[in-house]
């Protein structure tokens, strides 16, 4: 149960009663979330998002749990099926149940798990009709076989049909897939093709893969919810075997498209059956005179319908995957043959990946977003924000040759002097030693380091353990030592008279 989509029909003006029947939950449990929101101002403005939502919930109403939608005789589904073809009473039924089974749910739940397998079906029904722009219902299913013009070769084809249920106007395209991204794209088509939205979207859970995993599939529904949200429509999904449902687009979606258009036709390309499909719509399909209204869909739809469907919204919609991934060791998750990080206290657990087309977000099961990185741009690729790796194993990860000289030109003249000698050092690849010795600046002082070096540069030992050792035994704080002062190599040792003389003759000179 989402309450995010609660709210959000609750600020659309919706009763308990729509919400309730359009979510498949009880009334009173839209009545107690419609009351904490007003406790908590959050109908007026705009709804904060999913993840402040939630953390409101669970800051304001710690101990509020969400109702269980599966009953409690579910577990017994195949006994009750059993006693109940052999004529059981439901009141027979819950004590066996009881006496048999341990079970100790009360007999209101059997009676209601019974009467949801056997619903008893109306002796009349009444035909509800809609306002223009109220609805619009989809059908999906499968459409022979066309060719893929990328490979030229027979391909398993779906249409899509969205009908409006007033004009009974519709919009027909062909897919070769049933991915989210197909079914979301095809609706922002439609809409595009009206040119506004309807305020409701019927769909049927039976025809098509990707249509029951709407309500199936957890990761479908929260790309569908965004869509709709983005649009401003609501889902209403159709009870499986209640056709009658979904009347206007039963027999005037697939089943019409298969029987008029496609009927007596070569398999074609599927570009070409979705440009003639259109203009099938507007000449044949739109103006033909409708069975129920009387009417051309067509004309319906441009002098009444077109202005009653709500605005398209500024930007179209991007569509969207969700996806449940886990957290590996390494703080990667891995997302459409991409790697994507996340904080290393999360390692172990499953998140929430939301891809869209530019950006990539993470989220935990109950919403919170931890990480948002740009696409990937192709397999393999790695999207990394080092705050999400442990501290520990940081420096390690980012020890390379042109950090270690930024850094050690940072501390001064001698650390870098020293640091260039380790890092041109050969046949050894001494780059862990160059960090391992940028490392001492944190231990000790940047100056102090560099004091060090210059001492070892001094000396002629610029090693690392001869630098680590100054350290620690405080050598670096003590004033280098002087030289002596130089004697020249040759030094006249008697006077220039002397000299002068041995020149002249006379002189012996020793």
């Amino acid at each position: 149960m989402d309450v995010y989509e609660i709210l959000r029909l609750v600020k659309l003006g919706k009763s308990n009663r729509t919400i309730a029947s359009t979510l498949d939950i009880d009334r009173k449990t839209v009545g107690k979330y419609r009351s904490w929101a007003e406790e908590q101002g959050l109908l007026t403005g705009e709804l904060p998002s999913r993840e402040e939502l939630y953390r409101l919930l669970e800051q304001s109403w710690p101990n509020q749990q969400p109702p269980q939608n599966t009953s409690t005789v579910a577990p017994y589904h195949d006994v009750v099926v059993a006693l109940r073809d052999q004529g059981v009473e439901t009141a027979a039924l819950h004590q066996r149940l009881v006496d048999d089974h341990h079970y100790s749910g009360s007999y209101s739940s059997v009676w209601r798990f019974v009467n949801h397998l056997e619903p008893k079906r109306p002796a009349v029904v009444v035909r509800v009709e809609v306002k223009p722009g109220e609805e619009s219902q989809v059908d999906f299913g499968y459409a022979g076989q066309m060719i893929d013009p990328e490979t030229d070769q027979l391909r398993r084809a779906w249409v899509f049909v969205m009908t409006l249920s007033w004009s009974r106007h519709q919009y027909v395209e062909f897919v070769f897939d049933q991915k989210v991204e197909t079914w979301l794209l095809l609706h922002r088509h439609a809409f595009d093709f009206f040119g506004g939205v309807p305020e409701r979207v019927v769909i049927d859970n039976l025809k098509a893969a990707i249509v029951k995993a709407c309500w199936d599939d957890p990761q479908v529904q929260r790309a569908y919810r965004e869509c709709a949200e983005h649009y401003g429509f609501l889902i209403a999904p159709c009870r499986p075997g209640t056709p009658e449902h979904k009347g206007k687009v039963e027999q005037g979606g697939v089943h019409y498209v298969k029987r008029n258009f496609l009927a007596g036709r070569k398999p074609m390309l599927i570009t070409d059956a979705n440009q003639a499909g259109l203009k099938w719509v507007e000449q044949v399909a739109g103006q033909r005179r409708h069975g129920t209204t009387k009417q051309k869909p067509l004309e319906r739809f441009r002098e009444v319908e077109a202005a009653a469907l709500r605005p398209l919204p500024a930007t179209p919609y991007e569509p969207a995957t969700w996806k449940q991934v886990k957290l590996h060791r390494d703080c990667y998750v891995v997302f459409e043959q991409a790697y994507y990080s996340a904080p290393y206290q999360l390692v172990g657990q499953t998140l929430w990946v939301r891809g869209g087309a530019r950006i990539v977000e993470l989220y935990t099961q109950d919403y919170q977003r931890v990480a948002t990185h740009d696409r990937a741009r192709q397999p393999g690729d790695r999207q990394t924000n080092l705050h999400h790796l442990p501290p520990e194993k940081l420096p390690g990860l980012m020890l390379t040759r042109p950090v270690c000289r930024e850094q050690a030109a940072a501390i001064g003249p001698a650390t870098a002097e020293v640091v260039e000698g380790l890092l041109n050092h050969c046949p050894e690849d001494r780059l862990r030693t160059a960090g391992r010795l940028l490392g001492l600046a944190q231990r000790f002082t940047p100056e102090r380091l560099e004091a060090a070096c210059r001492r070892a540069l001094h000396f002629d030992d610029p090693a690392y353990v001869t630098i680590k050792r100054i350290l620690e035994q405080e050598l670096d704080v003590e004033p280098l030592p002087q030289p002596s002062p130089s004697v020249p190599a040759w030094t006249f040792v008697r006077s220039a008279q002397d000299f002068a003389r041995a020149l002249l003759g006379g002189v012996s000179w020793t």
